[in-house]
């Protein structure tokens, strides 16, 4: 768990009932504090809320918790609609379709995290019929620091969402057991990747493999099910370890599974090097998306670059990563396997499959064509001849 200090969050200030409040500012993106606030209740129409959104001022909930629930799914449904017919030019390039969803998204974030709720001191939500969620928030902020905060409702709802899973977890066959997701940290839903790792033959005499960037921690688990006596699991972020920490002792793999804080791979050789890093070369716009967005693919290029060098020689490195930015225009295969021939590389064998997540079918989703063209593969490296 990520304990964060009180000075870490910022202050907010607004008026209410003439007099100036103060309260500190929670927001897991990273948005800076409202400098527009209006106090708000249950008279608040949808129409009138959706009017305060538009000009950019940020809405104090003081109403019923589930009054204010309803309001945003008001609000979040106004900002489904689409766009007027005219109002949005279309993309010439799945490229352009991808930034323009991305800008549509940002939009649609930004106008629902205008609705905030207070937290007390010990996180309670002091407004009327709210559900207790101070467990949640200590999972995801770390122990009450013993002052007033105000956070977006969007963003508590998706705290209470992740508490829920945290409680029930995930389950995964190819570990005998489930995976516990932590709030901010990536849940292994997407099954095909998991299934890759569980089926692909090991290399001959595996005793010690490096899982890098390990989240959750579910390969590193896979990894040792299937029978690897050592893996070293790395992540740069607290709150991943924190889970996968958690993950590998309730599946009773702490022993086999040595979690390390570190910046890709940890020192030496293995003869199994695995990473699923993001797959989209694009700017994350709030912790969670680090999973699935890596700007400039640098940790793509950083895991191909310094592969070889943490081989053994006939060890292999598999990466697993969708071709969905080749159907985007993002990345293309060509670069894709330039990177892997600079970093003294050779493809052994890629192994495919077809993602079935929901918007695979969706034809309303504005990246269908490149969701149904998508295949996610484990590419199994090795070094190149002459490479030490």
């Amino acid at each position: 768990m990520r304990a964060m200090t009180a000075h870490k969050f910022p202050m907010i200030n607004w008026a209410e009932g003439g007099v100036t409040k103060s309260a500190r500012w929670r927001s897991e993106a990273g948005l800076p504090p409202h400098g527009k606030l209006v106090v708000v209740d249950d008279r608040l129409s949808v129409d009138a809320a959706w009017k305060l959104a538009g000009e950019g001022s940020a809405m104090l909930w003081r109403g019923d918790w589930q009054n204010a629930r309803n309001l945003l799914q008001g609000l979040s449904r106004r900002a489904d609609r689409q766009p007027r017919a005219g109002s949005q030019k279309k993309p010439a390039t799945p490229a352009e379709a991808f930034e323009q969803h991305r800008r549509n998204q940002g939009r649609r974030a930004q106008l629902l995290a205008l609705l905030l709720v207070p937290l007390s001191a010990d996180y309670g939500v002091p407004l009327r019929r709210a559900q207790d969620v101070r467990q949640a928030c200590s999972e995801a902020y770390g122990p009450p620091t013993g002052e007033e905060s105000l956070v977006s409702l969007r963003e508590l709802l998706a705290v209470i969402s992740a508490h829920e899973w945290r409680k029930k977890g995930i389950p995964v066959p190819a570990v005998e057991g489930r995976i516990y997701p932590h709030f901010g940290v990536f849940s292994p839903v997407r099954g095909e990747y998991v299934d890759l790792v569980a089926k692909a033959p090991l290399p001959a005499h595996c005793e010690l493999a490096f899982d890098i960037g390990t989240g959750s921690g579910i390969i590193a688990a896979i990894l040792a099910r299937r029978g690897v006596r050592k893996v070293v699991a790395t992540d740069m972020d607290e709150r991943a370890l924190a889970c996968a920490a958690e993950n590998v002792e309730k599946l009773g793999l702490s022993a086999a599974v040595h979690l390390l804080k570190t910046d890709l791979f940890p020192e030496g050789r293995a003869r199994l090097v695995v990473c699923n890093p993001p797959w989209l070369p694009a700017q994350p716009t709030s912790p969670v998306e680090y999973a699935v967005y890596d700007p400039d693919s640098r940790m793509l290029r950083g895991f191909l670059g310094r592969l070889a060098s943490h081989l053994e020689a006939d060890g292999e490195g598999w990466l697993i990563i969708s071709d969905i930015a080749e159907h985007l225009g993002l990345r293309s295969r060509q670069k894709l396997l330039g990177w892997m021939e600079m970093a003294g590389l050779r493809v052994i064998e890629r192994l495919d499959t077809r993602p079935q997540h929901p918007k695979v079918q969706d034809a309303g989703d504005p990246l269908h064509a490149a969701r149904a063209a998508e295949v996610t593969s484990l590419w199994r490296l090795g070094r190149a001849e002459g490479i030490n």
